[in-house]
């Protein structure tokens, strides 16, 4: 089935749900999707830890209506062009973590793995629950897995802090 005559940036929920059209890339749509949080990470890099998670909380559940509402659109619970998804569990796994190049590509690598192999409880996610949360259940989970990795590697001195 041919979804591209669906899509459309100029609706709101498409615009976020496609991550600003980055899901539209024809190749990799989620790690293109994934690139999508940075501005959302250099945006609230001097935020207080607190505030960073009431962001990551927000952008969440606001993922979960426009994914959801994409989805619809497009007759396809979790085509691969929805990548807000993977926004805000990239967003999830940099919360906390002083910003260097170093961190930004262990914690966007840490991310992919987990979001790609699906590990345990996130392939459970990934499997059980549908519509809008179905798509973000997993890549929230991907990202909180990843931020404990990351912020492990940082405690123990393997990256900058």
């Amino acid at each position: 089935m041919n979804t591209n005559r669906k899509f459309n940036l100029k609706r709101p929920h498409q615009f976020f749900g496609l991550g600003f059209g980055t899901g539209l890339a024809p190749k990799a749509p989620g790690t293109f999707g994934t690139f999508a949080a940075l501005p959302f990470i250099f945006m609230t890099m001097y935020y207080p830890l607190w505030l960073q998670i009431v962001f990551a909380v927000v952008i969440s559940i606001f993922g979960i209506w426009a994914c959801g509402k994409t989805a619809d659109d497009l007759g396809v619970h979790d085509h691969p062009a929805i990548v807000w998804d993977e926004v805000a569990g990239y967003y999830i796994t940099m919360i906390g973590a002083a910003l260097s190049w170093q961190t930004l590509l262990v914690g966007f690598l840490l991310f992919r793995f987990f979001d790609i192999a699906k590990p345990g409880p996130i392939r459970m996610l990934d499997k059980r629950v549908h519509g809008g949360l179905g798509i973000m259940a997993d890549d929230i989970l991907a990202g909180v897995f990843s931020l404990i990795c990351l912020q492990a590697l940082i405690k123990a001195g393997l990256l900058p802090f």
